[in-house]
């Protein structure tokens, strides 16, 4: 990890590894393997200026940014730890963290990571030092404790402790503990994952065996690098020689995709369910002919790509023939609008993705690589392997290396050199983590069948019904979201004698209909209390929840006006729904739904 960059630049030298924008800037600009190992270079110069220490803990707070991955890389060089931050983590949990984990220094990004980190510094005892990346930040009045970034890299220029860094660089091993990732978690406080240098590269040599990324791709940023799937698969990109783009918004993502033209990105599948219902609105209001074209190259592509090559088959020369056509027309067309005109593969992870969304995604001919992980693997621990056939529903075959075993109700357990070995400074959860011969406990049920992982529920987030029935929410939610009216949704059940849903439709899309339809309104309130309007989004919901037993039916909802927030608590950093507090504060929204 320590050497990536350097060694990287003797064997790429002036060729381009990170495409970027400055904050506020419209321009892309790009920085040459060479620069990349120079900044790191003069960061770990830095640091040793600070005072910085063997396996000291160093807070990064900040969206994704090219000084982001300076500050990374030249930390593993002096043996210092990186603890990064979500940008829009509460200050709460900055304290909490900080003062868990002892840290001295913080790296922020914009203006409101600086507010933030200034707000707390003095409730936490170790904290001293802040170092701005945005020039743009305005400093309090009397700030005496921060320095820009440009300042901070003058301290390490001419890398005059090089000396010094290099003998850090032999005494590295891989027990070096290299980043520990706060989870936010749905319930209870964040627990710090303990990541060390042995893991990043077992994980980035099982990866290569199965993961065709290389140096001709183009791969951009989407989720924060602050998330171990983002960044597990940026540090698998940069080992391979790729291009990185660092796109520092993630609501311009669409855009930064069009105006630079990845062949890779790692997503949630949030982001493909929003790219389905987009389409499947352009489909529902095109003309008829238009929509007979695009149902029979869907078709077409779903026969090639799902159900031949998927499946190990040899397609026909006619379907062959067929799909060449139609991917060199159509369904070209409607990856360029996404940017996407050479694309390899979309790895997606971090909930359950829909198999109608995945078989969608595949009908386009884009290379959806679905898998599974957690912060504590390292993020994979399976997924779909390169020219390998695979099911959709799956979450692939396991990475090498990984020991997969199923325990008691069906939890998945894991052992093996990515697997993290605890908790930072949490002996009782660690206990309790992993079993007597050492296996980590997931927490996720699931089975295996044909070498390949399948997931079914969350154990801790199953739902026992008042008769007596269990329910897997996100499995009953993920069917839903794929509706282009839905745009967030919460499954109540547990205690209850029937399931029922919290939804915050996708407005635009609902004002549009009510538009279409002749529906009045002046606001959410009146769209939501509409008869039609609930009347056509039931008929819908019947719909896409036919392959669900009865019991696990949503039977009553209400339209939320407000969307679930994470300032609000109810969800976390990764998006995640904190259902202990949705539930807390919709409970008489939820009382009216289960009175007779």
């Amino acid at each position: 990890m320590a050497l990536l960059p350097h060694e990287q630049a003797k064997k790429y030298g002036d060729r381009t590894v990170f495409e970027y924008k400055d904050f506020g800037g419209t321009m892309w600009r790009k920085v040459s393997w060479n620069e990349f190992s120079d900044r790191v270079k003069a960061v770990s110069n830095a640091l040793l200026n600070l005072g910085v220490g063997v396996q000291e803990n160093i807070g990064v707070f900040s969206q994704n940014a090219l000084p982001y991955l300076y500050t990374d890389f030249g930390a593993f060089g002096v043996r210092a730890a990186t603890i990064p931050f979500y940008a829009t983590s509460s200050e709460q949990q900055l304290q909490y963290v900080i003062n868990d984990a002892q840290i001295r220094i913080v790296f922020v990004g914009e203006q409101e990571q600086y507010d933030k980190a200034r707000r707390v510094q003095s409730l936490c005892p170790t904290f001293e030092r802040i170092v701005i990346y945005d020039a743009a930040v305005t400093r309090a009045e009397h700030d005496v404790t921060s320095m820009y970034f440009d300042d901070f890299l003058n301290m390490g220029e001419g890398h005059p402790r090089q000396a010094e860094v290099e003998r850090l660089w032999g005494e590295a091993n891989d027990d070096d503990i290299a980043n520990i990732l706060y989870t936010s978690g749905t319930t209870g406080e964040s627990k710090g994952v303990v990541l060390t240098y042995g893991q990043y590269a077992a994980a980035f040599k099982a990866n290569d065996e199965c993961v065709p990324v290389g140096e001709k791709d183009r791969v951009i940023t989407f989720l924060p690098i602050a998330h171990i799937f983002e960044r597990g698969w940026d540090f698998l990109a940069l080992t391979e020689g790729s291009t990185l783009i660092i796109n520092t918004n993630p609501h311009e993502i669409q855009q930064s995709m069009r105006e630079t033209h990845p062949t890779c990105m790692s997503a949630v599948p949030r982001f493909w369910e929003k790219v389905y219902a987009g389409i499947q609105a352009k489909i529902d209001g095109a003309s008829p002919m238009q929509k007979k074209l695009f149902k029979e190259a869907l078709a077409i592509g779903r026969k090639y790509n799902v159900e031949c090559k998927a499946c190990g088959k040899r397609p026909s020369l006619m379907l062959t023939m067929k799909y060449k056509a139609i991917d060199k027309t159509l369904l070209a067309v409607v990856r360029k609008q996404f940017g996407l005109e050479k694309p390899n593969i979309f790895p997606t992870a971090g909930a359950v993705v829909s198999p109608e969304v995945e078989t969608f995604v595949h009908s386009l001919g884009l290379n959806m690589i679905v898998g599974y992980g957690l912060t504590e693997s390292l993020a994979t621990v399976s997924c779909d392997h390169r020219d390998e056939p695979y099911t959709i529903g799956s979450v692939g075959k396991p990475i090498s290396g990984i020991d997969v075993k199923i325990g008691d109700n069906n939890e998945i357990l894991l052992k093996g050199p990515t697997i993290t070995r605890g908790y930072y400074k949490r002996e009782a959860l660690n206990k309790e983590s992993f079993t007597e011969d050492g296996y980590f406990r997931t927490g996720d049920a699931g089975y295996m069948r044909d070498g390949e992982l399948f997931l079914t529920e969350r154990i801790k987030d199953l739902y026992k019904t008042s008769n007596g029935k269990y329910i897997a929410p996100q499995a009953v939610e993920s069917k839903l979201l794929v509706d282009k009216f839905i745009e967030q949704i919460v499954v109540i059940a547990e205690e209850r004698k029937f399931v029922s849903a919290l939804i915050v439709p996708a407005y635009p899309m609902l004002e549009e209909y009510a538009r279409e339809q002749g529906i009045p309104f002046k606001g959410r309130e009146d769209l939501c209390s509409n008869e039609k309007i609930k009347a056509m989004l039931k008929e819908r919901i019947d719909t896409l929840q036919q392959g669900l037993s009865g019991y696990e039916q949503v039977k009553r909802f209400t339209l939320l006006t407000m969307p679930f927030t994470m300032e609000s608590g109810e969800l976390t950093n990764t998006l995640k729904t904190r259902r202990p507090v949705v539930i807390k504060n919709y409970a008489e929204v939820i009382e009216a739904m289960y009175s007779e």
